[in-house]
């Protein structure tokens, strides 16, 4: 897998994906329509395209999935809004790909952020087996960081899972 800017040819067909994406939060303890804002919105993601916040997840010639980033060049962080693997790719290790693919993205960055809502089992447990710490909880949202010197941690327990499963 890997990243790159989104084109806006691709635009319609990520936010197909984040629909399918995040409609499947009902599953983990959401409500119908409790969706990130502009989820839906072809307009709100060629916005993000333009600002070149959007990157799209690629594997060999087929999108699988984005990501909404924000990096702090006067901090050296970056600020993963969002991130949605489309729903017929879920529970095959590409969110775990996709997290490798920006953290390696962004070299200079010495902490990545990212919240999710607190009612959200599986991206709170999947965020904690990355190796991203809660920070604070707040208006109903999970803070999470993880600081450059903790980013082996993906790589050493996705390998580590690996060789359990083998």
């Amino acid at each position: 897998m890997h990243i790159v800017k989104a084109e806006a040819s691709q635009v319609e067909k990520i936010v197909d994906m984040s629909i399918r994406a995040f409609e499947t939060d009902v599953n983990v303890g959401g409500t119908k329509g409790d969706c990130p804002p502009g989820f839906d919105s072809v307009e709100w993601h060629e916005q993000m395209a333009r600002e070149g916040h959007l990157y799209q997840a690629i594997i060999g010639n087929d999108l699988v999935g984005a990501a909404i980033i924000f990096k702090d060049e006067t901090k050296n962080s970056v600020y993963i809004g969002r991130i949605f693997i489309d729903s017929v790719y879920h529970r095959k290790g590409y969110g775990i790909r996709l997290m490798e693919c920006i953290e390696k993205y962004f070299p200079c960055g010495t902490e990545f952020n990212l919240d999710t809502p607190c009612w959200n089992e599986r991206t709170n447990a999947f965020y904690k087996r990355l190796g991203y710490r809660i920070i604070k909880n707040e208006d109903g949202f999970v803070f999470y960081q993880k600081r450059k010197s903790e980013l082996g941690t993906i790589q050493n327990s996705h390998k580590a899972n690996s060789n359990l499963s083998g």
